[in-house]
């Protein structure tokens, strides 16, 4: 990578497991498709996007600025990174969370130049002065730099040239109105499926030079929840299996025992998942039963079971939001080999129990 292109990566990316060392972040920046040609699944995205850059660089100007919206790991920092690849510009890259005041965003946008591509992962956690700070510089290119404070206050301009953000969020709908409505281009992602998950499956293995069989792939690819980051992620372990116990060569018979070592079960729950609906069925009889309730009983905090375990349950059918908590489907009893209770009750589903 020369120099150029590593200035497009400034500041690293997302991980592809929750907490990535320097190996994640080297084997996931190995593994990213740097074009949109190279980009697998998101068809729709992709041949918007790739319309809105041609015609921008056509015309010699900036394109719009763009939101990406989805889940976790189904790409928004690689298509940020593709983006400015695509523009042959700088990507400058920073955090919601990291903006917790509007002199943040200022230092931010004074270092920015024409054509850049800035990056806000998390974009929705920014604080309120800092999002009213961008309301400005995305639509006319100016702040206002307050200095000092009360009556002596004054307001100094910062001009700014024209650039494009490209924000990601996986909770659209806390963006304020009026920060949603200065992106010219929405982005919402989709989860893959599982023809998607097993080309980019063999398009990684191809990269770390890795044999994986047509069946192994598809083994990998069936169990990783929708989810090219979760691919990858399980593409490491299955090859540090077949390296350690399998001669290096990944079949479906080694893909499933190496998955099966690391609990990830044929549908892709994993340890966590399983223990949710093991105490949801066995210790509550099926529910319902509060969502801390049912933290405290596997040994997490609420938060890790709302965001981690319960989307995923829920996409199968395996576990129901009621007004009264949370119930097991059938398919859930089925899943853990238990009878299904013949007084299984269908409550009232509700998208926002307590």
């Amino acid at each position: 990578m020369d120099e150029r292109e590593a200035n497009f990566y400034e500041g690293g990316g997302e991980a592809i497991v929750a907490e990535a060392g320097p190996e994640d972040r080297a084997f996931e920046a190995a593994l990213r498709p740097r074009t949109l040609d190279e980009l697998i699944g998101q068809e729709r995205v992709r041949e918007q996007l790739s319309l809105m850059l041609e015609a921008a660089v056509a015309r010699g100007r900036t394109p719009d600025h763009v939101l990406l919206s989805g889940p976790p790991g189904l790409g928004k920092t690689t298509i940020a990174m593709i983006i400015a690849h695509q523009l042959s510009a700088p990507l400058r890259i920073t955090s919601g969370p990291a903006i917790q005041h509007a002199g943040d965003l200022a230092a931010i946008l004074s270092g920015v130049n024409e054509g850049d591509v800035l990056f806000i992962d998390e974009i929705h956690r920014m604080s309120r002065p800092a999002e009213e700070l961008l309301y400005m510089a995305m639509e006319d290119f100016r702040v206002d730099v307050i200095v000092g404070k009360g009556p002596g206050a004054t307001a100094i301009p910062l001009e700014i040239p024209p650039f494009t953000v490209v924000g990601a969020t996986t909770r659209a709908g806390l963006l304020p109105s009026p920060l949603r409505d200065r992106f010219g281009f929405t982005a919402q992602l989709d989860y893959y499926g599982a023809d998607e998950l097993h080309r980019i499956v063999d398009r990684s293995s191809g990269l770390l030079d890795l044999e994986v069989t047509d069946e192994g792939g598809r083994e990998i690819a069936s169990r990783s929840r929708g989810t090219p980051r979760i691919a990858n992620r399980l593409l490491r372990r299955v090859r540090d299996f077949a390296e350690v116990r399998a001669g290096g060569v990944v079949d479906h018979t080694v893909a499933r025992d190496a998955l099966a070592l690391y609990e990830v079960d044929e549908l892709g729950l994993d340890r966590l998942d399983r223990a949710v609906l093991d105490a949801l069925c066995r210790s509550f009889g099926g529910g319902p039963v509060g969502v801390s309730t049912l933290a405290v009983a596997v040994g997490e905090e609420r938060e890790t079971v709302e965001e981690l375990a319960e989307p995923f349950l829920v996409r199968l059918g395996f576990l129901a939001r009621t007004p009264r908590g949370r119930v097991a489907t059938p398919g859930a009893w089925r899943h853990l080999g238990l009878p299904v209770p013949a007084t299984l009750d269908q409550l009232p589903l509700d998208d926002d129990p307590r």
